[in-house]
């Protein structure tokens, strides 16, 4: 831990002279993190040359340090089992020094290093691939942070539900790996989380089989809720479309939106659509439409209307998918609408 109390502090000189002669921005420094400058003890030169031995050329050792000042902090021991441990997952140090540079806070946090350690290991007996480990090491290294076995807990739940939802023994490890590498965040969850909003979905009728759907494809963002949140979520969208239990069953397999956001982000996305002059009955047939935002609809919906094509009164399938699905779709119709319309077999008419 760092002293943040800056009244009394002095900048530490020898520091910012390290520092400066590496070309480093000091006032970037001062601005976002200027307690790391008045701590008696920095290793710049040290942590630079570990930097530069990974093959960090001048500028680069000089952004890591601006974008993560505190790396100065860490005794060049801690760099250097940090090093050894990234090498576990990386291909090379050419990699390892790319993902620091685009990464320093997450490479540079080494507080939980045996944790870290204990994780990784236990990712790579699960099955995971290297270059999946890398991303989440980089993009959520907060479960790396756990003790191991708070994170075995949760993969077990997950596996013992798996299995008895119906799952079969030989497609359990592809479904878990398949469920980690699309959300790792499943592991900062709790077991009694993940038990409590898989019981939720039974009490409400969905059987194994559609619960098991429903997990592959929220991916896994279904433990991220409380029952709460999906008890006002399914009431709301059964008042909105005045349905019945098992129709809104139906209607949450097809848009697990429905399930997944909050009741005030549905009711803003259905108004917005409503405001376009689109009816609750044709969300009601496409209900996927509500999985996007008001501004992407409203984009949409102008790109197509000047095709000619009336959304009122058509499908919303149009309206549907991703940014590139949505672009498929608005290039058939643009050539559709491009296209003249010549019969080969038809007889040319010809005055006389």
């Amino acid at each position: 831990t760092y002293t943040t109390d800056t009244k009394s502090r002095e900048e530490n000189k020898k520091t910012i002279e390290s520092l400066y002669r590496l070309s480093v921005d000091i006032k970037k420094i001062r601005r976002l993190k200027e307690w790391v400058l008045l701590q008696d003890v920095a290793y710049v030169k040290e942590i630079a040359g570990i930097l530069q031995e990974m093959g960090a050329d001048e500028t680069a050792v000089a952004n890591i340090l601006e974008r993560c000042p505190e790396a100065i902090l860490h005794t060049p021991a801690e760099i250097n089992s940090q090093r050894a441990l990234w090498q576990l997952v990386c291909q090379n140090e050419k990699q390892l020094i790319k993902l620091i540079e685009q990464f320093p806070e997450s490479f540079f946090t080494t507080e939980y290093h045996e944790n870290q350690k204990a994780n990784i290991l236990f990712l790579q007996e699960l099955g995971l691939k290297n270059n999946i480990i890398t991303r989440f090491l980089t993009s959520a290294p907060s479960i790396f942070y756990n003790p191991v076995e708070k994170n075995k807990n949760v993969i077990e739940t997950l596996q013992r539900n798996y299995l008895s939802l119906g799952g079969s023994d030989a497609n359990m490890k592809i479904w878990i790996l398949k469920l980690l590498s699309q959300n790792p965040f499943i592991l900062l969850n709790t077991s009694t989380a993940i038990q409590e909003n898989l019981e939720f979905l039974q009490q409400n009728d969905f059987t194994d089989h559609e619960v098991l759907q429903l997990l592959s494809k929220l991916k896994g963002f279904i433990f991220q809720l409380s029952s709460t949140t999906m008890q006002k979520s399914m009431l709301f969208s059964k008042n909105v479309f005045k349905c019945s239990d098992q129709e809104l069953k139906q209607l949450v397999l097809k848009c697990p939106a429905l399930l997944y956001y909050s009741v005030p982000v549905l009711e803003e996305r259905l108004q917005g659509l409503l405001k376009e002059g689109i009816s609750v009955a044709q969300i009601r047939e496409t209900p996927m439409v509500l999985e996007l935002t008001t501004q992407i609809v409203q984009y949409r919906i102008k790109k197509l209307s000047a095709l000619g094509y009336d959304i009122k009164s058509g499908t919303l399938e149009s309206l549907n998918g991703t940014k590139k699905d949505f672009e498929v779709n608005y290039g058939k119709i643009q050539s559709k609408k491009e296209r003249p319309i010549f019969n080969p077999v038809a007889p040319i008419q010809i005055e006389d």
